[in-house]
C-alpha cells in the first residue's frame, strides 16, 4: 500500500467528509510556495497552508533558529519558570503593538488564544465583584475555533450547529460584508448598528465582552467590513464598559497589509489573540495579549482571583524561537514590498478574472488577501468540483462554499500569480460552457449537478 492508502485505514481527517473524499494527497517536501506529492505532482500553495504559512514552506532561517534552540532547551514548564526565548519574542512583539498591550499570555492554537481570552473578560468582571456580566456579543458568521468557548461565540456559524445545546448564551449582531462596488453598504451596516443598539439599552449591564474578527471574517468566506464600521461598534460598547477582544488569529502578522488588522482602524483592543502566523508555520504557538488594568485585576492575596489556567506546551521554547525568526523575516523591508506587491498582483488578477468569466460576483482584495464569489446558479457541490480541478491544475485552493479566495505566503512572486489567475480563470469559463450545455435539471433557475 501507498502512504495514502496507508493513512485511510488509520487516521481520521479534521473537516473532512471520508465517504466522499478521495485518499488524500500524500506531500513529501515543500519548499517556498510549493508543495511536492509523492505522485510526482506539484502543487502552488494558495492559501498558506491553512493561513500558517507566512514566508515559505522550510524556510531555512526558521529551521536554523529551531534547530539551534533545540539544541540548548527544548521545554520546561512555564509555571514558576522563564526562559530567554518566551521574553525576548514578547519584547519584540511589544515593538509592534501599541503601548497598551502589555502582557503576554501563552497557549498553543488559535481556539485556546481565544478561549483564553473569553475566560479572561469572564473573570475579570467576577474579580471585579460584577458577577453579572456573562453574556457575550459577536458578529453573525465569525468563527473563533472549535472549543465550547470559542464555538459559543461562534454560535451563527455553520460549522457548530450539532453542539448548539452546550453553548452559553451570546448575542449576535449582523455582520456588515461588503465587496467592491457594493451599493448597500449603507443600510447594512444603520442596520447592524440598530441590532447592537437594542442589545445594548437591553443588556449593556449583563454583556463581558464583545468578540470579532477585525476588518475580515475568515471561514464564512472572507467576508469583508469597513474599518469605519467596527470603529462605531467598538465606540457603542466602549461607551458602557464592554471589554473588546480582537481575534486576529487569521488577520495577524501583515495578511491585511498591516502588521494587525486593528492598526486599520482607530481601535485597540482590550485583548488581541495571535495564532496561526505566529510560528511562520512552523510550530504550534499562540498568544492573547491584554492589557495592564486587565492583569491587576488577577493578583491578590486570594487565591481565588488566580488565572487558573494552562497548557502542558506554553510559551514552547521551539516555538518562540520559530516566532522570533518569523517575526524578524516579517519586519524587514522585502517583506513589506511582497505584501504590496501580492496586493497589486490579486488587483489585476481579479480584474482579469471579471473580463473574462461572467460567472463572479462580488470581487474583493484586502492586503494579500483576494475572494470573490461564483453566482448562485450553481448547486453546493461547486465546492468539491472546484477543488477538484484546482489541484488537477497544480493548484491548492480550498473554497469556502462557493467563495474562492487567495492567500498565499509572502514569498510567491507577481509572476506565480499571474499564473495562477490565468489557471483560475480556465476553470471558470470551462464551468460556464459546461453549465451551457448541461441539460436543464427543472424549469426553475438552472442547477449544476456534478458528475
Amino acid at each position: 500500500m501507498n502512504l495514502a492508502e496507508r493513512d485511510s485505514k488509520l487516521l481520521w481527517h479534521p473537516f473532512t467528509q471520508k465517504l466522499k473524499d478521495e485518499y488524500p494527497i500524500a506531500i513529501h517536501k515543500a519548499q517556498g510556495c510549493y508543495l511536492y506529492a509523492e505522485n510526482g505532482q506539484t502543487y502552488l500553495d494558495l492559501i498558506s497552508s491553512w493561513w500558517v504559512n507566512l514566508h515559505g514552506h522550510a524556510h531555512p532561517e526558521i529551521a536554523a533558529a529551531i534547530h539551534q534552540q533545540a539544541l540548548q532547551l527544548e521545554h520546561v514548564l512555564f509555571a514558576g519558570f522563564t526562559h530567554a526565548p518566551a521574553v525576548t519574542l514578547c519584547e519584540e512583539l511589544s515593538n509592534l503593538l501599541p503601548q497598551e498591550l502589555t502582557r503576554f499570555f501563552f497557549s498553543d492554537n488559535g481556539s485556546t488564544a481565544v478561549e483564553t481570552a473569553l475566560k479572561m473578560a469572564y473573570q475579570y468582571w467576577w474579580n471585579k465583584d460584577e458577577a453579572q456580566r456573562t453574556l457575550f456579543l459577536c458578529f453573525e458568521g465569525g468563527y473563533h475555533g472549535d472549543t465550547f468557548g470559542a464555538m459559543s461565540v461562534g454560535a451563527y456559524c455553520n460549522f457548530h450547529s450539532p453542539f448548539n445545546a452546550f453553548f452559553f448564551e451570546v448575542l449576535g449582531i449582523p455582520f456588515s460584508n461588503t465587496w467592491d462596488q457594493d451599493d448597500d453598504l449603507s443600510q447594512k451596516e444603520n442596520a447592524a448598528l440598530a441590532v447592537l443598539d437594542e442589545h445594548l439599552k437591553n443588556k449593556a449591564d449583563k454583556i463581558a465582552a464583545i468578540i470579532l474578527e477585525p476588518l475580515v471574517q475568515g471561514a464564512s468566506g472572507m467576508r469583508f467590513c469597513r474599518p469605519a464600521f467596527i470603529n462605531q461598534v467598538i465606540d457603542k460598547v466602549r461607551a458602557q464598559g464592554i471589554l473588546v477582544i480582537f481575534d486576529e488569529v487569521m488577520t495577524g502578522f501583515g495578511r491585511t497589509g498591516s502588521y494587525f488588522a486593528f492598526e486599520q482602524t482607530q481601535c485597540i483592543p482590550d485583548f488581541l489573540c495571535l495564532a496561526k502566523g505566529l510560528s511562520g508555520g512552523f510550530l504550534p504557538l499562540a498568544l492573547t495579549v491584554t492589557r495592564e488594568f486587565i492583569y491587576e485585576a488577577f493578583l491578590g492575596e486570594n487565591l481565588n482571583y488566580t488565572f487558573a489556567h494552562g497548557h502542558s506546551y506554553t510559551a514552547n521554547p521551539l516555538a518562540c524561537a520559530a516566532a522570533k525568526a518569523s517575526l524578524k523575516i516579517l519586519t524587514s523591508p522585502s517583506t513589506m514590498t511582497a505584501l504590496q506587491a501580492i496586493k497589486a498582483a490579486h488587483q489585476q488578477g481579479l480584474s482579469y478574472l471579471n473580463d473574462r468569466c461572467s460567472n463572479i460576483q462580488h470581487s474583493r482584495v484586502l492586503g494579500t488577501i483576494a475572494a470573490f464569489e461564483i453566482d448562485g446558479h450553481y448547486s453546493q457541490s461547486i465546492n468539491a468540483y472546484l477543488k477538484q480541478e484546482s489541484l488537477a491544475k497544480g493548484l491548492l485552493l480550498r473554497p469556502l462554499g462557493s467563495t474562492l479566495y487567495l492567500l498565499p505566503p509572502y514569498c510567491i512572486s507577481a509572476e506565480e500569480l499571474r499564473q495562477a489567475y490565468a489557471k483560475i480563470a480556465e476553470i471558470l469559463m470551462a464551468l460556464n460552457q459546461k453549465r451551457k450545455t448541461e441539460k436543464k435539471s427543472s424549469e426553475q433557475d438552472p442547477v449544476y449537478i456534478l458528475p
